[in-house]
């Protein structure tokens, strides 16, 4: 059983990340919106040291906030004026767009808890799962494990890295 205090810094941690994730999506300022990322990822660290997953929290300082927030601001420091205001946009389909959110956060939902449940089932009750077992279901190829779509996540984000080194050697 967890204490109060454990239970009131897991809501504060949560609260954290919320605020910081609506503000990076919200800011018209660029530097502010890396920065609040840098904020995001840190509590999302602190997170996972909450829940004694000390390796992933230690990678995820070490490789996100450390290595992929620097390269962020390094970009924006090359392609943009970091002080000016970003266009604000105008869209006349915004009843769209939050029912597509709505619906897209359903269906995450949806997909999460019912893989979790499945995936963590023979863990005893309040009970977090190993760090092995996140490995091998992350890392696994049998049913119900996860390389295929990692996989695919990583082509795909190749793909967005030769898009975007295209995008800049036009200009």
């Amino acid at each position: 059983m967890e204490s109060v205090g454990g239970i009131i810094m897991y809501w504060i941690i949560v609260l954290a990340i919320v605020i910081f994730s609506v503000l990076t999506v919200t800011t018209r300022k660029i530097l502010r919106a890396a920065t609040y990322l840098l904020f995001t990822l840190f509590a999302t660290a602190a997170l996972y040291f909450k829940l004694d997953y000390e390796f992933l929290g230690a990678v995820q300082i070490a490789v996100y906030a450390g290595g992929i927030v620097v390269l962020f601001v390094f970009s924006i420091l090359l392609t943009s004026h970091p002080g000016d205001n970003s266009e604000k946009l105008v869209s006349r389909k915004k009843l769209l767009g939050i029912v597509a959110s709505i619906a897209t956060l359903v269906i995450a939902g949806y997909a999460l808890i019912s893989r979790c449940s499945v995936m963590f089932a023979n863990l005893p009750e309040g009970e977090n799962p190993p760090m092995k077992l996140l490995g091998e279901t992350l890392m696994g190829t049998g049913e119900g494990q996860y390389l295929l779509p990692f996989e695919a996540i990583s082509v795909l984000l190749l793909a967005c890295i030769i898009g975007g080194v295209v995008v800049a050697r036009k200009r």
